[in-house]
């Protein structure tokens, strides 16, 4: 089994190309796309959607087992339903926190996408509106303390800039 992360900053892109890898893969087994904005456990669980990335995810399949992942209710403000990966289906897991150290030696492959701060941020507003810009600094400092400390950029095999 194939397994990318795609990491980077909110609005740099790391949607749009996991899509693109996703439609246009080559082959019979499409890809399966776990999109971190779904397993995020509000907003301030960056850390905890990599870790269950790790945990029920990443580590499960490299060991054969049958591997799942959980999703937020952002509306309920509490967990939902579980969601099964196909084993044999090529793995794309995209969003911030996707590329820790842990979760990279069980990868394939990891990409980091990036682009200038000031355009993130309008992509990113432009994409969710007024309820992430009144969270947009309390995610970006949860998103810095975790750069500093993963330092995913050096993680990934390619840097995309978009």
């Amino acid at each position: 089994m194939t397994v990318i992360l795609i990491d980077g900053p909110s609005g740099s892109g790391k949607t749009l190309l996991a899509l693109r890898m996703r439609d246009h893969w080559v082959g019979a087994d499409r890809p399966t796309l776990v999109h971190l904005d779904d397993v995020y456990p509000g907003w301030d669980g960056l850390d905890a959607a990599g870790e269950q990335v790790n945990r029920h995810l990443l580590e499960p399949l490299r060991a054969g087992l049958p591997a799942r992942w959980q999703r937020y209710d952002w509306t309920a403000g509490e967990p939902a339903e579980w969601h099964d990966v196909d084993p044999s289906h090529p793995l794309i897991v995209e969003g911030c926190g996707a590329l820790t150290r842990s979760n990279r030696a069980l990868a394939d492959l990891a990409i980091w996408v990036e682009t200038d701060d000031e355009t993130r941020k309008a992509r990113a507003i432009a994409r969710d509106g007024e309820s992430y810009l009144r969270e947009w600094d309390r995610w970006d400092a949860q998103w810095r303390a975790f750069v500093r400390r993963e330092n995913p950029r050096e993680l990934a095999t390619m840097v995309v800039p978009t």
